[in-house]
């Protein structure tokens, strides 16, 4: 290992931190901004929560093959899948702030059902919505977490240092997994509550 190497993981540290909260930050106050607000009259990006849902998919799809790559020795394919799946949760993230800031949150459960329901639908409705959370908040405080966990194991093997490299990927990479999959399932729970 090489100083030039320890420099490089040294010197993106204050940054990856600096993201690190930075990006939660400007995502919750973002959150709870709405563009008419300001008098700016946009349409909702309804088409959005589809578009980035899938991209969850692709960056979980993007994880297992990375892994498989370099398991089998191929560092090049591997780098170029890590990298690729960092770009589709940046590009996640930045349409979920435009489909945040020009539409209302869906709620998950709430309709506007004039029928009857039964006990037992109650029921299962009330088991769906705490398996809906549970996994929300996982979701979500996960996703928090990941943030420099993916930043720290990127720079480490930008900086050569696999052995730190490898080490930290076996932490993030089932958290991410996680991340990416939990993303998809969140939206296909609250899909049906988005306002037409």
């Amino acid at each position: 290992m090489s100083n030039q190497d320890n420099g490089l993981e040294k010197r993106f540290k204050s940054s990856i931190v600096f993201v690190s909260i930075l990006i939660p930050i400007v995502v919750a106050i973002l959150f709870s901004i709405k563009l008419k607000d300001f008098g700016i009259n946009v349409e909702p990006l309804s088409f959005l929560p589809p578009i980035y849902a899938g991209i969850n998919a692709l960056t979980a799809i993007l994880l297992v093959i990375g892994v498989i790559a370099i398991k089998n020795g191929n560092r090049e394919k591997h780098q170029k899948l890590m990298t690729a799946a960092i770009g589709c949760s940046v590009a996640f993230l930045v349409m979920y702030v435009a489909y945040h800031l020009t539409a209302d949150s869906a709620k998950y459960g709430d309709t506007n059902h004039d029928g009857i329901v039964s006990e037992v639908e109650l029921a299962e409705a009330g088991i769906m919505r705490l398996i809906y959370f549970f996994i929300l908040i996982t979701h979500i405080l996960l996703s928090i977490i990941i943030i420099p966990l993916v930043l720290f194991t990127y720079v480490r093997a930008l900086a050569e240092r696999f052995d730190r490299h490898k080490k930290l990927a076996k932490i993030t990479f089932p958290i991410w997994l996680y991340v990416a999959i939990t993303g998809v399932i969140v939206y296909i729970m609250i899909s049906p509550y988005y306002a037409n």
